[in-house]
C-alpha cells in the first residue's frame, strides 16, 4: 500500500531539503582545497542594523511588518583569491527583535474601530533572540583599497530571549465581527520553541582603506525552517516560521593579513 503525504508536507520537506543542500554547497566554496591565490586574513568587527520581521501563520493572520533593530560582533577570514573572486567565511553573533505586526482590517481594507475605546485596533508581539549566522562570504573587487560587491549566504540559528506584547485593546472586548481575518488563538500563545533556525542570504558593498579598516552595507533576508510554535495535528497553528529582511552596516578592522600577497 502507498501512502501518500499530504501537499503541504511534502513542499515543506522539499523546501528544507534545497535549503540545506544550497547552504552545504555555499559553504564548501572557501573550505576546498587551494587552488588559487592563498590568503590568510582576519578581520573583527561589530555591525548595527533595523529588521523588518513577519511570522508566516497557518491558518493566515494579516500582518505588516514589524520593525525592531539588531546590533552585535562580526569576524571574517578570507582563505582564498580565485581569478576575481575573494572567499571568505563571516560569522556573526547579534542580538535581535523579531516579531509580527498585526493589520486589524474589515472586509472594506479600513482598521477596525473598538466598540469600548474608540480606537482602531492595534496589536504587535516583539520577540528577541541571540542569532548566530555563519556565512560564505564571496567577493568582487578590490580587496584593500577601494570596493567590492560581495554575496553571501548561509544557516542561522537563534536563541530565544524574552517576549513582549504591545496593544490598545482588551481580550475580552475584541471585535471579531467586523474583521476580516478572524484568526485570534495567537494572542494567548506565548513562544513555544525557543531555538530558531533557518537560512539567510544577501547582497551588499564594501569599501576598504589600507589603515581605516572595512565597511560593509548590505540587504540581507532570512527564511525560518523552524516555528515558534507546535505545528502536529493537534496544534492550532500548523506553520509559524520567521521572515525577515535586515539593512546592516558592519565595521571590521584587519587582525592579521597575508605576507607578500599581490593584493589592490
Amino acid at each position: 500500500m502507498t501512502i501518500l503525504l499530504p501537499a503541504k508536507s511534502r513542499d515543506t520537506n522539499f523546501t528544507r531539503t534545497g535549503c540545506i543542500a544550497i547552504i552545504l554547497a555555499l559553504l564548501a566554496l572557501p573550505l576546498r582545497a587551494q587552488i588559487g591565490e592563498h590568503r590568510d586574513d582576519l578581520a573583527v568587527g561589530g555591525g548595527a542594523g533595523v529588521t523588518l520581521s513577519s511570522v508566516g501563520f497557518m491558518p493566515k493572520v494579516s500582518q505588516g511588518l514589524h520593525v525592531g533593530p539588531t546590533f552585535g560582533v562580526a569576524a571574517r577570514y578570507v582563505c582564498e583569491k580565485y581569478y576575481t573572486m575573494v572567499c571568505s567565511v563571516l560569522g556573526e553573533v547579534n542580538f535581535a527583535s523579531l516579531g509580527w505586526k498585526e493589520d486589524i482590517l474589515d472586509p472594506h481594507d479600513d482598521k477596525v474601530i473598538n466598540s469600548v475605546t474608540g480606537k482602531a485596533e492595534e496589536y504587535s508581539r516583539t520577540i528577541n533572540y541571540i542569532q548566530v549566522p555563519i556565512f560564505a562570504h564571496l567577493a568582487w573587487g578590490r580587496e584593500v583599497s577601494g570596493c567590492n560587491f560581495f554575496f553571501q549566504a548561509g544557516p542561522q540559528i537563534g536563541m530565544y530571549l524574552g517576549e513582549s506584547t504591545s496593544k490598545n485593546f482588551d481580550f475580552d472586548n475584541i471585535n471579531l465581527n467586523d474583521r476580516s481575518n478572524k484568526t485570534h488563538e495567537q494572542y494567548s500563545m506565548k513562544v513555544e520553541k525557543k531555538f530558531d533556525y533557518g537560512i539567510a542570504g544577501g547582497l551588499g558593498m564594501e569599501y576598504s582603506h589600507p589603515r581605516l579598516g572595512h565597511f560593509l552595507l548590505e540587504g540581507r533576508y532570512y527564511y525560518g525552517l523552524g516555528n515558534i510554535y507546535g505545528a502536529t495535528k493537534r496544534d492550532y497553528f500548523g506553520v509559524s516560521n520567521f521572515s525577515a529582511i535586515t539593512i546592516r552596516l558592519t565595521y571590521l578592522l584587519d587582525l592579521k593579513t597575508t605576507k607578500d600577497a599581490k593584493r589592490k
